[in-house]
């Protein structure tokens, strides 16, 4: 992914061409890093119009910054959905737009697609639903306006005055205060030289982030065979629902559920305790072990006492990419998916906030690096030096542990007992497709979920709205179903997908977290049976 490192304050630069010169000085580098400075001044530039672009969301008309956003400071958000470093930002502008609410302040997104799943309005309007993002959002046609500013990473802010021009910019994360104090003092001038608008722009925005079904953006999903339940990470809803696993007619009953489904980070009773998009699950013995991960956190909710105990994290945000501390003393980043050891011992965790593959010493609480250098990118061999692109799904098969490696749109297979890595398939962060077949011919789009099936894998191919069988010995990977286009089900009657994120088999029954659908499905590998798995007793909120 396309990013910029080591931003810092530059003297004020007050030609065109000195300004450009400055925004192409921003790296183009494999990986997001996090901002180290601050807002850059690019000089007397008037700012382009927000044009060409493919249409809006949260707002009933567009938005132009000569009419509409006169007379307004604009924090310009460029941004792609699949980006986790863009994810990670979302708190900094939440804080922001309730900060200036009352003033003439405004964030606009720019969705600026990486992959090609990502430009449709369809596709972008479930991530601006998911993500709970209330400002306006622009579709970006063709990254036209990226373009028209010289943005080169994902995310850049610029910030715009009350006169249309632009203040400066910023790339990567860990921006809030001096985003903050940049706008302040930008409003502050539109009130000295009379160009502030007297009051904010009110714009009708009629979108709602609840879902209205029995589950919101479900990310990851797990069947326990051996006792007959089904756990289902109901992210949006901020809890763990558990179920029966379901028969051939799809239905299940609700045995309970984890959390009271407010948005929060609080430990206690399986009705008290609260998440913040929960996703991945692992199970051990009789206790099933919580990837939190908007928290930062990994949790433990433990059937014996019906309590949930978080076991590693601080809830803020971490940016150390060695570790070493125990539980909940180191700080991690966006734990995705989890994979118990095959000791039992050992749980692996997708630290796809950091590009690494992760353990926590279930008897010591150690919490570490296993695999990976932080480096955002896909470069296999030893531990230390391997490269990862925030790796999302995880399985074991023996002595091997498996990555679904989502920004490389790959599959990785990672020894256990040295932390190699190798590729099975995937070639780099910009290449990407839906090709079948074996090796290096093979394209996945953004692939979120993992399981294991005997020796081969079932994998969520996400932005392919496909499931699919990867052969790690050959190297093959097959459609197993999906259609490719987003979709309930299909016009021959074969189940259709929407941004799959989490898949489980038992048995020969694959079970698949059709995340955008908010569902569920049953998926019978040997027939190709297959329906929705309908929850008992749980109701649509």
């Amino acid at each position: 992914m396309r990013s910029a490192n080591q931003i810092s304050f530059i003297t004020p630069i007050r030609q065109w061409f000195c300004a450009c010169a400055v925004l192409l000085m921003m790296l183009c580098l494999p990986g997001c890093a996090r901002s180290e400075g601050s807002v850059k001044d690019a000089g007397h530039v008037r700012a382009p119009e927000l044009q060409p672009n493919l249409g809006w969301l949260n707002t009933d008309k567009p938005l132009r910054l000569g009419q509409e956003l006169k007379g307004h400071v604009v924090l310009l958000d460029f941004w792609t959905y699949c980006c986790i470093n863009c994810m990670h930002i979302l708190p900094d502008l939440d804080y922001l737009e309730k900060k200036y609410a009352d003033q003439p302040f405004m964030v606009v997104g720019v969705h600026s697609a990486k992959f090609e799943n990502e430009e449709g309005r369809e596709t972008i309007a479930a991530a601006v639903k998911r993500y709970k993002i209330h400002h306006p959002v622009v579709i970006d046609d063709n990254m036209a306006i990226w373009q028209r500013y010289a943005v080169q990473a994902w995310p850049t802010f610029i910030l715009i005055d009350s006169k249309g021009y632009i203040v400066g910019f910023a790339s990567g994360e860990g921006n809030r205060e001096v985003l903050d104090k940049a706008i302040a003092l930008t409003l502050e001038k539109g009130r000295e030289n009379g160009s502030l608008a007297s009051a904010p722009l009110k714009i009708e925005n009629s979108a709602t982030t609840t879902s209205g079904h029995a589950l919101a953006f479900p990310g990851k999903v797990l069947a326990d065979a051996a006792r007959g339940r089904l756990f289902i990470a109901d992210s949006n809803h901020n809890r763990i629902v558990v179920a029966t696993l379901p028969g051939e007619d799809g239905k299940a009953r609700l045995l309970g559920v984890i959390g009271d489904g407010g948005q929060g980070r609080r430990d206690g009773s399986f009705e008290q305790a609260q998440f913040h998009n929960p996703q991945g699950l692992a199970l051990r013995e009789n206790v099933l072990y919580i990837a939190d991960t908007d928290n930062h956190l990994v949790r433990a909710a433990d059937f014996a006492t019906s309590r949930v105990t978080t076991i590693a994290g601080t809830g803020e945000q971490g940016f150390d990419r060695r570790g070493g501390k125990r539980g909940t003393s180191q700080a991690i980043a966006s734990p995705w998916a989890l994979e118990p050891g095959p000791d039992g011992q050992q749980l692996f965790i997708a630290m796809a906030g950091l590009h690494q593959i992760w353990s926590l010493d279930l008897k010591t609480s150690t919490v570490q690096v296993f695999s990976g250098s932080g480096r955002e990118n896909i470069v296999d061999g030893a531990a230390g030096e391997a490269c990862f692109a925030q790796p999302s799904g995880l399985a074991r098969i023996g002595g091997k542990l498996y990555v679904a490696d989502s920004e490389v749109s790959g599959v990785r297979e990672v020894d256990i007992a040295s932390g190699a890595v190798q590729t099975i398939v995937g070639r780099g962060l910009f290449i990407f497709g839906d090709v079948d077949g074996t090796g290096d011919s093979v394209r996945l789009q953004h692939p979120l979920g993992l399981a294991a099936h005997g020796r081969d894998l079932i994998l969520a191919d996400t932005y392919n709205h496909k499931i699919k069988e990867v052969q790690p010995a050959s190297r093959k990977v097959t459609t197993l179903a999906g259609t490719g286009k987003p979709g309930r089900e299909a016009a021959d009657g074969k189940p259709a997908f929407f941004e799959p994120g989490g898949v489980d088999v038992a048995g020969d029954v694959i079970y698949v977290a059709d995340t955008n659908n908010h569902r569920v499905v049953r998926l019978d590998s040997k027939t190709g049976k297959w329906g929705e798995v309908v929850v008992e007793g749980l109701d649509a909120k």
